[in-house]
């Protein structure tokens, strides 16, 4: 099968089309075809050595989420046959013609939703589900802050943030993104400098601050996160492009009765990707088909065209997610 590889770790020029073997189909595992696989960040930092793959996926082959046809299944799945149409979360290497996943970590694809739409929905509308509802405690009435509310797990963000009833404030470094933002849904928007925007939270919200925080940057925006939190306030830590150190005033976190979660997807247990995969079966997928959640698709790369993606993605020009769509040709 073709396969984007990593040749070495380094910029988007390692990135090449090599033939790569086909994974072996186990027992319980289905084999599917890709028509569209994601590119996000996180296959930036694997691509320039700083995110390596976790035990038993291929190290040299990115690719986090995928959207395709089932085309063969184990001798003990029960759930799936071919010709399905499946979307998912997998640990590394969805940049390929084939992905093998096991049958729990699938979800089936609503007929009324296209598979450009389905390709842009594991990893940005799961991450952002968890964080909000499964680690933030998201209720109605809640002052939900969002950062980096441009990408793809920020749109994902905005939408299901209001779906709940809450009060959206968005934070991004364009006028243009943060306008776009209001036209999904958010509530109020500004951009934000040298991670400054206490001031502004605690203005929109008549000195109360935010209930939740989706941090998707880290580095010095957590000590502003911290300032700029409710009382019992939630800060769900996902994202770290901002730098993985700061320093934060814990006096602050014990005063105000804080909660600070960090969370990740791709290095879970396979009984919480099992989880992960429901939660986007069952909770997702089907207000996708509804039209209350819609993927933001902001451009589509031919999958020969991968190191152009990447490039995209990294200079924060984009707006919601990116695809490779693997049929397509240069």
């Amino acid at each position: 099968m073709r396969a984007i590889l990593i040749r070495e770790f380094g910029g988007p020029e390692v990135l090449r089309i090599a033939e790569e073997p086909e994974a072996e189909l186990s027992p319980n595992s289905v084999k599917i075809a890709v028509r569209y696989a994601g590119v996000n960040r996180a296959d930036i930092l694997q691509r320039a050595g700083f995110y390596p793959a976790p035990p038993g996926v291929h190290p040299m082959i990115p690719g986090l989420e995928y959207a395709g046809t089932v085309v063969a299944i184990g001798s003990a799945v029960t759930r799936f046959a071919p010709g399905d149409r499946v979307c998912g979360l997998v640990g590394g290497g969805a940049y390929a013609e084939e992905v093998v996943a096991h049958e729990c970590e699938v979800a089936r694809v609503p007929s009324g939703v296209s598979d450009e739409a389905a390709g842009a929905v594991p990893e940005v509308f799961v991450t952002a589900y968890d964080a909000l509802v499964v680690r933030g405690g998201l209720s109605p009435g809640d002052t939900v802050l969002i950062h980096a509310a441009g990408s793809g797990v920020g749109t994902a963000a905005i939408q299901i943030a209001k779906l709940f009833g809450a009060f959206v404030i968005a934070t991004s470094r364009t006028e243009d993104k943060l306008q776009r933002c209001k036209e999904l849904g958010a509530d109020a928007a500004f951009c934000v400098h040298n991670a400054a925007f206490e001031k502004q939270v605690l203005e929109v919200t008549s000195g109360r601050g935010a209930d939740i925080t989706l941090e998707l940057a880290g580095g010095a925006y957590v000590a502003e996160d911290v300032r700029a939190a409710a009382q019992l306030g939630r800060i769900v830590i996902v994202g770290l492009t901002a730098g993985a150190r700061t320093e934060v005033d814990l006096r602050l976190v014990l005063s105000k009765r804080l909660s600070l979660v960090g969370t990740v997807l791709r290095s879970r247990p396979l009984a919480e990707k099992f989880q992960a995969a429901q939660m986007l079966e069952k909770n997702i997928l089907p207000l996708v088909e509804k039209g209350r959640l819609v993927p933001v698709v902001d451009k589509t790369f031919a999958f020969a065209d991968a190191a152009a993606a990447h490039e995209y993605v990294a200079s924060n020009a984009s707006f919601g997610k990116v695809l490779l769509d693997v049929a397509r040709s240069l």
